[in-house]
């Protein structure tokens, strides 16, 4: 019953790891922002690339692209993001955000994949699908015991490769 008992032990010992942290928590806050940017209401812009949320939700991988992709000139003229788009709802324009669902999935490489669902488009006019849902996959690891946000990767039109922002980043980062 010990060598049970102790096998058992070993083997929640090695799984823990992976269940120490919430791999939620960070996507969480990242579509808590988001929704209320696009809530319609009279809200300040959440940034979620903020210093304090770099800080605190993203991986040190990610953040160090951020801020080379921030050192390009072209990035934005106010200095605020490198991006001229919402890169959670891959555009400039959407709805109050709808039906967000969250699926965490066993990544790749110790990561872990969250799969957010959405729909972006519901009050649009001339939308030619109202009720499309929207698929946004973090990933996620764990650094220092924290769940922390590494890529995010977003849909592509026209059957095109899906988008990480990673990437983008590094694009950015070199004036492409």
């Amino acid at each position: 019953m010990k060598t049970i008992s102790l096998a058992f032990t070993v083997l929640m010992g090695l799984a823990m790891p992976a269940f120490a942290a919430d791999v939620t928590a960070p996507v969480r806050e990242i579509m808590d922002a988001t929704t209320k940017n696009w809530s319609g209401a009279d809200n300040d812009w959440q940034d979620i690339f903020d210093d304090s949320r770099l800080a605190r939700i993203y991986s040190k991988d990610f953040v160090d692209k951020y801020r080379a992709a921030m050192k390009n000139p072209a990035a934005d003229e106010d200095g605020v993001s490198p991006f001229d788009y919402d890169v959670i709802v891959n555009g400039e324009d959407a709805c109050p955000l709808e039906d967000l669902t969250y699926t965490p999935k066993p990544g790749a490489n110790g990561a872990t994949e969250v799969v957010v669902t959405f729909k972006k488009q519901t009050c649009m006019d001339g939308a030619d699908d109202k009720q499309a849902l929207t698929t946004v996959r973090f990933e996620v690891v764990e650094e220092g015991g924290k769940a922390l946000v590494d890529d995010v990767i977003t849909e592509s039109e026209n059957g095109q490769q899906p988008n990480s922002l990673k990437s983008t980043m590094v694009l950015i980062a070199k004036g492409e």
